[in-house]
């Protein structure tokens, strides 16, 4: 294997890790809350502190990625995630559960921006696409860290024990990422920090409109589908199941895509795809066309933020690890906050007012694919 194609595979193995790590914590949640005694606010409160934790990890990551390079954050992320989520099972008050969640966010924010950063700069040593196979391995890691969580736990493994060996799981692909992880330090000198601008607002703006998309199908789904009466209670899932594997199944076929169409089409049509798959879903009679709907939306979108975050990396408008910590934060916020909005505006217009209003926000996207793709030009042809 050269240097670039193991650089490439590190880089894969530290979205694995990631999206493993961070779905290895969604089925302790019941745990967690039936230890501490806490009731759902409570419990609410907590869950922030994920967030809070990987916001500020995230703008701090950038600035170090600057200076020394993303290999050391991404390893320190990496062994942070190993290190504090089998002590999530072991926090007894909120105080200290809260204090091991903001540990936990900061080491996902952390290794989030910097396997980015990384994952630009192996793309340009490799140069052809290959952002959206990076970031089809976050949700595979995703599924099978959740997937394997749930399996020990209904072995009737304890929490603990469940989360060691997860924990050894991550701890044993990091060290063998390691070694094959490049430098990919910037400057010795100038700013850590510098606010973000030009075409860089207009990305970090498009990231934290798909993010939202995604978080607010988490999140209101199944409420969205079951209200209609397109599904029964018990299948209220079955909408962001579909999303989740054309979201997954786009990125993994999405770089050999990219490398035929280019970026501007890329993002152009899958735009356009998913602000279909919105319409489809909202005007669906039944259950058939509304899971359809959730296809277009999954595969339409998967491939829009890996694209950004490679205009990221190309842009001259500021440095490239500042730029993509710059939209990984707004595309964090984004899924963070924009649930909570959705249920804001769903008070005054319905949910599915609500869901309109982001497929009108989803429209965005495709109108401003020839901008932010204007001086993208690269052997590759992702630039056309």
């Amino acid at each position: 294997m050269t240097s670039q194609g193991a650089a490439a595979l590190a880089t894969r193995l530290a979205f694995l890790v990631a999206g493993f790590g961070v779905a290895c914590w969604a089925p302790l949640v019941p745990f967690a809350k039936q230890r501490l005694g806490v009731d759902d606010g409570v419990l609410g409160m907590l869950l922030l502190c994920i967030g809070l934790g990987s916001v500020i990890a995230m703008v701090i990551t950038g600035a170090l990625s600057a200076r020394y390079g993303s290999k050391p954050i991404i390893v320190a992320g990496g062994l942070g995630l190993v290190v504090v989520l089998p002590l999530l099972t072991l926090a007894s008050t909120p105080l200290t559960l809260g204090a091991a969640l903001l540990a936990f966010g900061a080491s996902l924010g952390s290794l989030d921006v910097a396997m980015n950063i990384h994952a630009v700069e192996v793309e340009r040593l490799e140069a052809r696409p290959l952002m959206s196979g990076f970031h089809a391995l976050f949700s595979v890691g995703g599924f099978a860290g959740s997937m394997l969580m749930t399996f020990l736990l209904s072995m009737h493994i304890g929490p603990f024990e469940s989360t060691l060996l997860c924990a050894a799981l991550m701890l044993v692909t990091i060290v063998a990422a390691r070694s094959r992880l490049i430098e990919t330090a910037e400057a010795k000198d100038g700013p850590l920090f510098v606010a973000p601008r030009g075409i860089v607002l207009v990305l970090a703006g498009l990231t934290a409109i798909t993010f939202l998309v995604e978080g607010a199908l988490l999140d209101w789904s199944a409420l969205l589908i079951t209200g209609a009466g397109l599904v029964a209670a018990t299948q209220g899932g079955l909408g962001y199941m579909v999303f989740s594997i054309a979201m997954t199944a786009g990125r993994l076929g999405g770089d050999a895509v990219t490398a035929r169409i280019g970026d501007r089409s890329m993002i152009f049509w899958g735009g356009w795809i998913a602000t279909a798959g919105f319409v489809l879903l909202l005007t669906a009679p039944g259950a058939v066309l509304a899971m359809a709907g959730f296809l277009l939306i999954g595969l339409g979108a998967s491939n829009v933020v890996p694209v950004l975050f490679r205009q990221a990396g190309s842009q001259r408008a500021m440095p490239a690890s500042l730029a993509v910590v710059a939209i990984t934060t707004t595309g964090y916020a984004g899924n963070l906050v924009g649930p909570a909005g959705v249920g804001f505006v769903a008070k005054g217009v319905g949910l599915p007012g609500a869901f309109w209003l982001l497929a009108a926000l989803l429209c965005l996207v495709p109108c401003c694919a020839r901008l932010v793709t204007a001086k993208a030009v690269n052997s590759s042809g992702a630039g056309k």
